[in-house]
This record gives C-alpha cells, structure tokens and sequence, in this order.
C-alpha cells in the first residue's frame, strides 16, 4: 500500500484549487530553477535511475527513450509532444490531472523539454475534453505570466513555448507517429517505424511523445530523488500509478497507488469491493481495453504490475480497471469491444481494416449460438493474422480480448453453441 507521504498527486479529486497558487502551495513549481541549472544530463539520468516507465501503455523506459535523442545542439528544431488524446475505453486518468493538476504537468513538461533540448512543446488533447482543456490553457496562461514559461522560463536561462492542441475524437491519434500525422495537419495514420519520432519526427525533427501521466511525475521525481521514486513497488516495476476502477465495483474511482498492489486489495480497498461480493467476480481487463481479461482465479493472487500482468498472458496497459461480475454476458462485452477497435482502424493496413470486421461479426454469431467449435478455432486464426501484422499496434489491441475471450472462456462460447 502506498504510504501518504509518497502521494505524487495530492489533489487528484479537485479537493483543492487547481490554479497556479494552489498548486505553489502543494509544491509545484519549488525550486524549479536549481532543478534545471544541474543540467540536461542529471535531469535525465535521475529519470534512468527512477526506473520511471511510460504511464500512456507501452511501459517503455521513459530516461532510456530521452536518451535517443541525438546528442548535440546543432540538431535543432526539437520539439517535446505531450500525449493527452486519452481515449482507451475504461482509462480517464490523464483527464483527472489536467483538469486538478494541471501545473504538474506544465513544470513536467518544462524540464522534459529542457531534458531533451527542445524549446517548443505541443499538448494534444482530446477533443472531447472540453473543461480540460480549458483548465490547462488558464494554467498555461498563469506559468506565462509568472515567468515560467517562455523566454528565460522559471528564470533559468532556457526558453520553452507550450500549446495546446485539439484532436477531433480519432483513437487511433492516440499512437505516437499518427498524432505527429494529426498535428502537422493530415489524416491521423501511423507511420512506418524505424525511423522512430527520437530521429525523425515532428516536422521530421527530433521529437519525443510522452504521456500526461509520465510527464507530471517528472517534477517530483527530481525534488526527491530518482531512487526514492524506485523504491516503490517491485523489481522493475518502479514507482506509483493512478488506476482507474469502472465496471461493477461499488465505488468507481481513480486512485494512486504503488505499482505491484495486488488486484484483489485493489479493488476491494478502493473501488469498495466487486458488487455482490468478491464471489460474484467473472472476469476483470486489468488494462484498459486493449488487454486480455483474467478470470476470477487469476485475480485472487495477481499483482498489479508490468511483469505480474505479462506473465499471465495480460498486461498493466493504461492501468484501466475494468470489473465484471457474473451478470455480464462476456461473449458479448468483447464482441463490443471488437466494434469499437474495427470502427477506429484508421484502415491504412489490410489485417486490421479487414480483420477487426471479421472478429466482430465471427464473435456476434458465436454470442447467438450460431456456428460449430470449428469457428472459435477459425476466430483465433484471425486474431493471430492481426496481431503483429500492422504498422501500429492497434491491431494487437484488437486481437488481444478475443484470444483473452477464448483462452479463459472457450468453455462458455462452446455451450453457447449448444444452446443449453
């Protein structure tokens, strides 16, 4: 359990103001200036030494992922993208701190920038946040006035210019190289990687795309220290985390808690228990919806971690919560999320415009019980014609909660089609 003085985010519930002297008051904005006179390559290191992973999904180390950056200031433009296009179902953590804490993510994004040399950030966030984005903006506008944006920010010497971007609603603007797509004007399509955003990116600079999440605990992770950020939670999986508890829980949350934290405390501490009792639990995606679902026995001893989670064939994703107790028709809960990947397929790969249709109509005939055995084997053929066959990884996405659906339900499918 995470111990309150080891709380990152203090006002995640919008208890208190979100406005800039609020946010001094809880420590945003301390000292910003002796933090970034120790230079880009300490500020980078005591990331590295944080063991600070990417909160947006992947988990990729974020000190190891500033360090592409090629070295020298004749590279010039660079340009620091900060990921708010927040749209995996069951995940609305990032919303939560632009609209409460906002400031943590400015100052996040001031010492990123400085980190990888770059003097000019975008914020790109989703449309459909409204308030947000309208909180971040004031905000914004507070750090200009104060002097800690713009030129000589935070009176260091460095010039940093921050914007905010709106998207148009399209999930898959949520991948790093289509965002870059939407942001210089075109159809938001992943590009082909290498080169990776870190060479060729923005505008074909060098650009580095983080998430809300990765970027707000940057400040705090300085002022402390990258070794007290690693020594919570467990081995390789450094730090704190907001989860977002939805589905049948009695209390629906968001809550920062240690990376590690076991499913079960998770949701019977702060999401008040599966409703109906822990007995009634069928099924949780521990990830947002792009991940596999575990059954109840799984979730009676599984951590709430990178390598916990990839072990049983899952993973920790956006840390997205998503609780269902036997009430729910399973077949079809991933049959709509099928509908949901194939209706945001930007379309610009064969296996996933093609593939995500074929899953979603295969697993709607198998919820009305039509078909043989014979289709459950041919669905799983098609979920492993996506996977690892697209430009992005919205295919997998796609494919992992219908091979989930299979691996632990197979039995419920195959009674489906014996209509007992």
């Amino acid at each position: 359990m995470l111990r309150e003085s080891d709380r990152i985010f203090t006002n995640l519930y919008g208890t208190e103001d979100w406005r800039l002297k609020a946010a001094q008051s809880r420590g945003d904005w301390d000292k910003t200036k002796d933090l970034l006179a120790k230079g880009q390559a300490w500020i980078t290191q005591e990331v590295m030494t944080s063991g600070l992973k990417g909160r947006g999904g992947a988990g990729f180390p974020t000190g190891k992922k500033w360090s592409f950056m090629p070295k020298g200031e004749e590279v010039t433009p660079r340009y620091l993208i900060i990921n708010a296009d927040e749209s995996e179902p069951g995940t609305c953590k990032d919303r939560d701190i632009l609209r409460y804490e906002p400031h943590k993510l400015i100052e996040g994004a001031l010492l990123a920038g400085f980190a990888i040399g770059a003097h000019v950030g975008y914020i790109y966030i989703r449309g459909e946040f409204y308030q947000e984005a309208e909180h971040l903006e004031a905000a914004i506008a507070e750090a200009y006035k104060a002097g800690l944006l713009g030129k000589n920010a935070a009176n260091s010497g460095w010039s940093f210019d921050l914007y905010v971007h709106r998207g148009a609603g399209a999930y898959i603007c949520g991948e790093e190289t289509a965002l870059l797509e939407s942001l210089e004007g075109r159809k938001g399509m992943p590009r082909l990687k290498p080169p990776f955003p870190a060479i060729v990116g923005l505008y074909g600079c060098p650009t580095i795309v983080n998430n809300v999440e990765t970027l707000a605990v940057v400040p705090t992770i300085l002022r402390r220290g990258g070794s007290w950020f690693a020594s919570i939670g467990t081995p390789d999986n450094a730090g704190t985390k907001i989860f977002c508890l939805s589905g049948h829980v009695n209390k629906p949350c968001n809550v920062e808690e240690a990376l590690g934290i076991p499913m079960k405390e998770l949701i019977e501490k702060h999401g008040g228990g599966v409703r109906g009792g822990w007995d009634n639990l069928l099924a949780v995606i521990p990830g947002g919806s792009s991940v596999s679902l575990l059954p109840k026995e799984i979730c009676e001893t599984v951590l709430m971690d990178f390598t916990s989670l990839a072990k049983v064939k899952s993973a920790l994703g956006t840390a997205g919560v998503i609780v269902m107790d036997k009430s729910t028709d399973v077949v079809r809960a991933i049959a709509r999320l099928s509908k949901f990947y194939m209706h945001e397929s930007c379309g610009q790969c064969t296996p996933c415009r093609e593939g995500t249709g074929w899953m979603w109509r295969m697993l709607m005939r198998l919820a009305e019980g039509e078909g043989t055995s014979k289709d459950i084997d041919q669905l799983e053929e098609v979920t492993h014609q996506v996977e690892g066959h697209t430009i992005c990884a919205l295919g997998d996405a796609a494919a992992w909660p219908v091979q989930g659906l299979i691996r632990h339900f197979r039995p419920e499918l195959e009674r489906r089609l014996r209509r007992e």
